[in-house]
């Protein structure tokens, strides 16, 4: 069974991450790198802004040369590699939840990709849309916070839905997917961007899109895998 499941994530995370990282480089990268001109073009007196350390503060530097994947074959392998280590972990998920209820066919495992899109995306960007550089955002530890009440708030719900054996159940799981969003995620003071609305509504649906596929292909190739792994034990 742990062989299984451990195949089952190695291979349909990495086929998944070549996938992400695919349509990323096609089309959420440019967009990313469209805004960062913006940010980078914004009045000196805010690039340049200087001030003055209090008595008794030790001086620190602003490093402006920090280490960062240069465009190109640099950027697109470490987008890689963050989207293999992510993409294995949530076929982890997937594979380990397979093993207490699995799909009995390969198709079925979109419909555990699309609750994994909606839990760890779709959810969550309801309150926190997908941001470009230079877009003014709320307190980072509340944000985090409210992410992650969302996605297991959205996770129980969705499962008390599908698998719930009573109306009551059922009611209880619809409640759990709207109470995140009637308490409202965590919104900075005053909404700013330097990129223009246009890029930004582009650069959501791309991230959402982006996701959908990403999530549909992991829950495909990992319901395919397992019972293809299922299948070669009875053998």
């Amino acid at each position: 069974m742990i062989k299984r499941i451990a195949q089952t994530a190695g291979f349909a995370g990495l086929f998944a991450a070549i996938v992400l990282t695919l349509l990323q480089s096609l089309w959420v990268t440019p967009l990313i790198l469209h805004a960062e001109t913006f940010e980078s073009s914004a009045p000196a007196e805010q690039a340049e802004h200087s001030h003055e350390h209090a008595a008794g503060t030790p001086a620190h530097e602003h490093d402006a040369e920090a280490w960062a994947p240069a465009d190109g074959w640099q950027r697109t392998l470490s987008t890689g590699g963050a989207n293999l280590v992510v993409a294995v972990g949530f076929a982890l998920l997937l594979a380990a939840l397979f093993s207490l209820r699995g799909p009995t066919r390969a198709w079925q495992g979109l419909l555990w990709g699309l609750a994994g899109f909606a839990t760890f995306a779709l959810a969550p960007s309801l309150g926190l849309p997908p941001e470009l550089p230079g877009t003014a955002a709320a307190d980072l530890a509340q944000r985090q916070v409210w992410w992650v009440g969302t996605a297991a708030s959205t996770a129980a719900g969705l499962a008390l839905i599908a698998f719930g054996r009573s109306w009551v159940l059922r009611l209880v799981g619809l409640a759990l997917l709207v109470i995140p969003h009637v308490v409202g995620a965590p919104q900075p003071e005053v909404h700013s961007s330097l990129a223009p609305e246009a890029l930004e509504h582009e650069f959501i649906a791309a991230s959402l899109i982006t996701n959908a596929l990403f999530w549909g292909a992991l829950g495909w190739a990992a319901a395919w895998l397992y019972q293809r792994s299922a299948s070669q034990d009875l053998a």
